[in-house]
């Protein structure tokens, strides 16, 4: 049985996630960010308790199918992004996602700009620049490494769509750092 859940964007959501099945006594057989895929199906019940206790961490099962298709398309890109950035910089992230979820990549845009309010490519720009703030906070790379690292074609070109979104400059951004980070689940 597949179950859908939403605002499950590290590894860390997987441990939790994987922990409470196991506690209703559900362990499962796959699990992956957004998916968990189990030996049995839970009755009525131990549904709402799952649902309460998914709650409790964050987390919430989805039940509808656009929901599912709108929380992949999310999942798709966060991995994208922070997990596979060497796929990233070499394939269009419209064939990405259309190849991942086999379904037609306008269909899947103008769904999800219907339910999100956004599109597609503001989603992922969005998801970069969280990256961005995360790894200018850490201090570890220089504007140019993480330039190349998210696939941006220049600095020029990173610092123009940083300041689009965030209002600050790079550099401003690490001297005031009020601004910091957004977690995944509220881009």
């Amino acid at each position: 049985m597949h179950y859908f859940i939403k605002n499950m964007v590290c590894n860390r959501c997987i441990m939790v996630v994987q922990q409470v099945f196991e506690e209703l006594g559900n362990p499962p057989v796959h699990l992956s960010l957004g998916d968990v895929e189990t030996a049995f199906s839970f009755q009525e019940n131990e549904v709402e308790e799952l649902r309460s206790k998914l709650h409790h961490f964050g987390f919430e099962l989805i039940d509808d199918i656009r929901s599912q298709l709108i929380d992949k398309i999310k999942t798709i890109i966060i991995e994208m992004i922070r997990y596979k950035k060497e796929e990233q910089t070499r394939v269009n992230h419209s064939r990405y996602i259309e190849s991942k979820l086999i379904r037609d990549y306008t269909y899947l845009s103008n769904l999800f700009s219907e339910v999100t309010g956004v599109t597609i490519e503001k989603y992922i720009i969005n998801q970069k620049i969280e990256l961005v703030k995360e790894l200018l906070v850490y201090d570890e790379l220089t504007l140019s490494q993480i330039a190349d690292e998210l696939g941006y074609s220049s600095v020029a070109y990173l610092s123009a769509q940083f300041k689009k979104v965030t209002g600050l400059t790079p550099g401003h951004f690490k001297l005031v750092r009020d601004n910091k980070r957004k977690p995944l689940d509220e881009v």
